[in-house]
């Protein structure tokens, strides 16, 4: 979710600050059995092996992620665990940022110790900013569908869900499509994730929006003159909402992921009655992307990273957190896959809409040139 967007590390003492600043960033470690620095390894292989790049990981000591919000994906729950697997401290920078302030930050930062090693991108901010991105293969790349991962290895999807509509029960009656927010009960109630010329959560409702309003893939006009009305009828709230606008009540509803909006009902269980639904009639899905910053100050961490992130562990966790890993398919074949959890997931039968580039492409046409003046 979006918010003020303000850098911010975790857990560094003034101690390991005045290091850094004496000593500066440890030269990028080779690995041993091949001589290949962690900052140009295309994959674990390349580098020496799977342990060669743990070890060259743990003696960086770090790793700088950012946009990463603990609630989102179960993000809280990986960093933990990657810390505890690896001994390797996370710090988590701008944690509400929206995937272009992803790029802004390592433009920024660039040279300097607190630059993002990796990302995580929606798929519109992944594709135009290929130039920032090291290619590497992870060692389960095979299991990555071909349409979801760029060929060389500069990004490809790690978990994906489909728009919602998340709602306090106590307050709104239920919606059953995206029409129904037009509605005099949701006056001055209903929230967009961000931007959506910037976030990839607020792009996917406005193209949820118009296929609930006559519209398509091809055509997501609908969508922004949707929200053009919500905001004329009083109830689009030009909020970004966050868990702590939830559980006050200042957002009683939440257009926003699937996985996101059903974190909140376990989070909020006895405080509030937030339930979900996936529009029947707009199911608009797209994953998110991950990829290995070229100018990484941690580049054996980052690999690493990854690699933790699409094992079956990495993998389980994201499930944990209701959102989809992208290699789903292939664990439920292995039987690696946590069925309990997978159980859980938020009901999505009926037509499936997932844009392609081109659409995606003309809709961030169509947005840039109507958005702030229909909706601002």
């Amino acid at each position: 979710m979006t918010h003020t967007r303000v850098l911010r590390l975790v857990g560094t003492g003034a101690a390991a600050l005045a290091l850094v600043a004496a000593c500066g960033t440890p030269p990028p470690k080779e690995g041993a059995a091949s001589g290949t620095p962690a900052a140009t390894a295309k994959s674990a292989a390349e580098f020496g092996g799977l342990d060669e790049l743990v070890e060259a990981a743990k003696a960086e000591g770090r790793l700088n992620v950012i946009a990463l919000p603990p609630d989102w994906a179960n993000y809280g729950a990986i960093i933990s665990a990657f810390e505890a697997k690896y001994g390797i401290e996370v710090d988590s920078a701008q944690p509400d940022a929206s995937s272009q302030d992803e790029i802004n930050a390592a433009k920024q930062l660039k040279g300097g110790d607190r630059a993002p090693d990796v990302f995580d991108l929606g798929l519109n901010v992944a594709l135009a900013n290929t130039d920032v991105f090291a290619p590497y293969r992870v060692e389960t790349w095979a299991d990555i569908p071909d349409e979801l991962k760029e060929p060389s290895g500069l990004h490809y999807g790690d978990y994906g869900g489909f728009m919602s509509i998340g709602y306090d029960a106590s307050k709104v009656p239920a919606p059953t499509s995206v029409k129904d927010l037009l509605k005099p009960e949701y006056q001055g109630k209903v929230a967009l994730n961000g931007d959506p010329t910037q976030a990839g959560a607020a792009f996917s409702g406005v193209v949820m929006a118009s296929l609930g309003n006559g519209g398509s893939a091809d055509d997501i006009a609908p969508g922004v003159e949707f929200f053009a009305q919500l905001k004329a009828a009083g109830n689009f709230l030009p909020v970004d909402p966050s868990p702590a606008t939830i559980e006050s009540g200042q957002t009683p509803v939440v257009i926003d992921w699937d996985y996101t909006n059903a974190a909140q009902t376990a989070k909020l269980a006895g405080k509030v009655d937030w339930k979900v639904v996936v529009p029947r009639d707009a199911q608009v899905g797209a994953y998110y992307n991950q990829a290995v910053n070229k100018d990484a100050p941690h580049p054996a961490a980052a690999r690493l990273w990854q690699e933790f992130l699409y094992s079956d562990e990495g993998q389980n966790l994201y499930l944990e957190g209701l959102s989809r890993p992208v290699r789903m398919d292939a664990m439920e074949k292995a039987g690696t896959l946590d069925a309990a959890a997978a159980a859980k997931l938020p009901d999505t039968g009926g037509e499936q809409v997932f844009l392609t580039q081109e659409q995606s492409d003309k809709a961030k046409q169509v947005l840039s040139a109507s958005w702030a003046r229909a909706v601002g």
